[in-house]
């Protein structure tokens, strides 16, 4: 075994010979990595150390290694300090919360779990103790005043049930915190403007979580749409449907859910359509139904087809159902292209085709980028606009206009006929006036 100078003299020439390799790269060596620090994310001059990187622009950024047949390798993550990171209480411990949102915090690079609220203060305590957060950090559903003074808590992320959310996010906006509120924002647009009013008023930040607007697949193919290189969109077919079990789930009571299929899964349907064009509908037409004799949809519809009418001469044509299997999808289809989003909805698994003419044959391709966890993303853009002081990519606007509507497909589906609806009142008229600026992944 070699002794304690052979060992410092194997580490110190192994840190010679890095920093040797990085002072060596000249000529084209050079070239190549400055442009792949400039591919990652860093500003292109000097190059960097091809194997210890450098600092530039307050990250570490190293150059491409790989070859130009490969994609480029994404830059290592720069998360802001912990003290810097922005302090959310998680309002409501349900599945979504214990499954997808506090692991998300903890991948979170601008936020941080600072707090939880809870009905329940057993289940509150538990959580908290997994995730590190002391006993004070630990709030019950009338704890508002006390959440008031926590400094460490600047914003909660509201999860309870819809009905709640107006009832949190006005406490959330009395208390000073910005919000961030699951989707559907409310039961009614009239609690939605109430919200929308409050957080005005409060000079607090609100935004609806819409997960699939910060997903990068569904930026892509929004991005795809709206550049017209595949043609004019025609027509959007948009499926989110499962099957529900559980008759005595929360979800499936009026009172609490506001609506069924609808509200909780047709809504990506259609937000992901009003997002992939920036458009808003000048018409609606619905059908609901409802099995006879099921008791789990005694209060609220099972399935709902919709379909929507846009400025453009665009159609979309949308499914939404509790009683079919698992199916996430959305379509767009032009003169030029069929293009397919499978898995458009779901929490991961998204999968980009593109068929379209090539030569003489028809080509199928698929679009492959890195995974991410949208929770994260939207959680990240939050914290940002926090921070920076920046209007969200889904403001409490985007979520009252998508209230307008279900209100307007469930009043087609009651009377059989067509509905006209107008553009979001005191927004002017154009492409994305329910939204702020587009998002920048946190990296």
């Amino acid at each position: 075994m070699p002794d304690n100078d052979s060992r410092d003299d194997t580490a110190l020439s192994r840190r010679r010979l890095l920093r040797a390799g990085g002072a060596g790269l000249t000529g084209a060596a050079i070239a190549m990595a400055s442009r792949g620090a400039a591919a990652q994310g860093g500003p292109p001059g000097p190059a960097v150390p091809a194997d210890t990187g450098a600092v530039q622009g307050g990250r570490v950024v190293f150059p491409n290694w790989r070859g130009e047949g490969d994609r480029p390798p994404p830059p290592p993550p720069a998360p802001l300090p912990p003290g810097k990171r922005v302090g959310i209480c998680v309002v409501g411990l349900g599945r979504l919360s214990l499954e997808e949102i506090l692991p998300a915090l903890g991948q979170s690079k601008r936020a941080r779990l600072a707090a939880v609220m809870s009905g329940s203060p057993e289940k509150a305590r538990l959580v908290a103790a997994q995730h590190g957060l002391p006993e004070d950090a630990v709030y019950g559903y009338g704890d508002w005043e006390r959440l008031k003074s926590d400094g460490r808590v600047r914003a909660v992320y509201v999860v309870t049930p819809n009905a709640l959310h107006h009832r949190d996010v006005l406490a959330a906006a009395k208390a000073g915190k910005h919000v961030l509120c699951e989707k559907p924002m409310a039961v009614s647009s009239a609690e939605a403007r109430e919200m929308v009013a409050a957080c005005r008023e409060a000079g607090v930040k609100l935004m609806i979580a819409y997960r699939c607007q910060y997903e990068p697949y569904n930026r892509a193919l929004a991005g795809l749409v709206r550049s017209g290189t595949m043609g004019k969109a025609r027509f959007v077919q948009a499926v989110n449907g499962q099957t529900s079990g559980l008759p005595e789930q929360w979800r499936l009571r009026k009172a609490l859910a506001g609506g069924g299929a609808l509200p909780d899964i047709g809504l990506y349907c259609l937000n992901g359509i009003r997002a992939l064009t920036g458009e808003e509908p000048v018409s609606v037409q619905a059908h609901v139904t409802s099995p006879e004799g099921d008791p789990k949809f005694r209060e609220v519809e099972e399935s709902v087809t919709f379909s929507l009418r846009f400025p453009s001469g665009l159609v979309a044509q949308c499914l939404t159902s509790y009683g079919i299997h698992e199916a996430r999808r959305m379509s767009v289809h032009t003169p030029a292209a069929d293009i397919v989003l499978e898995n458009a909805f779901a929490y991961e698994g998204q999968r980009l085709y593109v068929r379209h003419r090539d030569g003489k044959a028809v080509s199928s391709d698929e679009r492959v980028l890195g995974a991410k966890n949208q929770f994260a993303l939207e959680i990240d853009h939050f914290a940002r606009c926090v921070i920076e002081d920046i209007r969200p990519r889904t403001p409490g606007e985007e979520g009252l206009q998508d209230q307008v509507l279900m209100e307007a497909i469930y009043e087609a589906a009651r009377t059989g006929q067509p509905v006209e609806v107008g553009p979001p009142q005191g927004l002017g008229r154009g492409l994305d006036v329910t939204r702020g600026p587009e998002p920048e992944e946190a990296a």
